[in-house]
């Protein structure tokens, strides 16, 4: 399948890539850390793009170890497997931000950068979901799934911004700069606390705030389902704020941009439609399939992120190629296709009108589990299907190579450059004439 056509190739050499980064931890504390002492490790000969991939290598290590040692999402794990996770974490973080300083150095800056880093960030964001609830005992649960929502929201929402503004903004507060440091120190708290089970405790009890207290004569009480509340629903109370902040921000730039432009904003807006249309289909199937979602949330999860990371993909190279906005996913069909199957047999049985529902073909046992592992064998087939279409055909157009530099920079070509070829119609008249 070609996923971008010839005729918009030409478009890829207009990319200018834009940021603008408002997190004062990465002004002042990662970027100088980053340019003046991690970027000398690195040889000019290595693509930066190998650079991200194998940061993203670290984050795999962590998910194949999370796998063996805590599948179910709810056990404790030997204390150095937590240490591990913030280390590997941390060198993810670390490589994926360096990969643009060696780009710049090595003069490989171009679209085909933009579209690997946010091809691994996409896939990386449902892996350190697993992560986090494995750090926090959540186990195979709707708590999973809600932090998989928020988590996938928010790179969601963040790309969507960059599609209509043409630049990439981080706030003061950002998922790949803040979300990340925090989670690599709660990785690290996590094995120094001796494991997840820590997480599940009262917060509030925990720190030594009492239930009851005493001010100016005045008893006041907190109530006991805000008092019990545990490290783990803290930190998605703090998520979830976080979340809508980022979100109103992204939109409020979005209307902010279209409207510089002249364009209406309602349209904008819509492209936030298949994300949530998808979600409804993703909770609708694990509240009726509830097998799934205790026995087999796993693989689910990385169903369901790749599935965004799909959307993501095609929002990108939209983006880069200047295409239309992709309202459509073909990954959703078979979701929905389940989604119908498992709701005949809930109409037969819990409505007036049992004539409204159907038998389902797949049951809830295990030929809806194998119903689930290939819909995430789909999605890894048609989401490996569209990046390896897309970096070759970015690759054979720029005259590039994905994870080796094909044309190595050489000290004073661009001056040389100049000098050979004339840059203005004046100057290519007068060599004409010369040569006659």
């Amino acid at each position: 399948m070609v996923y971008v056509r010839e005729k918009y190739l030409p478009n890829l050499k207009e990319y200018k890539y834009s940021s603008v980064d408002h997190s004062l931890m990465s002004r002042y504390v990662l970027k100088p850390f980053y340019t003046h002492v991690v970027i000398k490790c690195f040889p000019m000969s290595m693509a930066p793009n190998l650079i991200t991939l194998t940061g993203f290598a670290f984050v795999i290590t962590n998910f194949l170890t999370l796998l063996w040692y805590n599948p179910g999402l709810d056990q404790d794990c030997p204390t150095w497997v937590y240490y591990s996770w913030a280390a590997g974490l941390f060198l993810y973080q670390t490589f994926d931000a360096v990969d643009g300083t060696q780009a710049r150095r090595t003069r490989q800056s171009g679209p085909l950068g933009e579209l690997f880093d946010h091809g691994v960030d996409a896939l990386n964001t449902s892996l350190e979901v697993l992560l986090f609830a494995g750090s926090q005992n959540m186990g195979q649960s709707w708590k999973t799934v809600a932090t998989l929502f928020a988590s996938l929201l928010t790179f969601y929402v963040q790309t969507w911004d960059e599609y209509h503004t043409k630049t990439l903004t981080l706030g003061i507060v950002s998922g790949p700069v803040e979300g990340i440091l925090i989670l690599v120190g709660v990785y690290a708290m996590t094995g120094y606390m001796g494991g997840a089970h820590f997480w599940q405790q009262s917060m509030l009890a925990t720190v030594g705030v009492p239930q009851t207290l005493s001010i100016a004569g005045t008893v006041l009480a907190i109530p006991s389902w805000l008092y019990t509340l545990s490290f783990t629903e803290w930190y998605m109370v703090q998520g979830t704020i976080v979340l809508v902040y980022n979100t109103v921000e992204s939109a409020r730039n979005v209307i902010r941009a279209r409207r510089a432009r002249g364009d209406r904003s309602r349209y904008a807006l819509v492209g936030l439609v298949p994300f949530f249309s998808t979600w409804a289909l993703i909770v609708a199937y694990l509240w009726l399939q509830p097998n799934i979602l205790h026995n087999h949330l796993v693989p689910f999860v990385l169903f369901a992120g790749i599935v965004n990371a799909y959307s993501v993909g095609q929002m990108i190279t939209a983006h880069l190629v200047q295409l239309k906005f992709p309202y459509w996913n073909v990954l959703v069909l078979p979701l929905g296709w389940g989604v119908i199957d498992s709701l005949g047999p809930v109409l037969q049985t819990h409505t007036p009108a049992p004539w409204l529902g159907w038998p389902s073909a797949l049951g809830d046992g295990v030929y809806q589990v194998a119903f689930m592992f290939c819909m995430l064998g789909a999605a890894i087939g048609v989401y490996s299907s569209f990046v390896v279409d897309v970096i070759v055909t970015i690759c054979d157009y720029l005259d590039i190579w994905c994870l080796t530099i094909k044309h190595p920079y050489v000290e004073g070509q661009d001056e040389q450059k100049k000098k050979e070829k004339p840059t203005t119609p004046a100057a290519v008249k007068g060599s004409n004439k010369k040569k006659q």
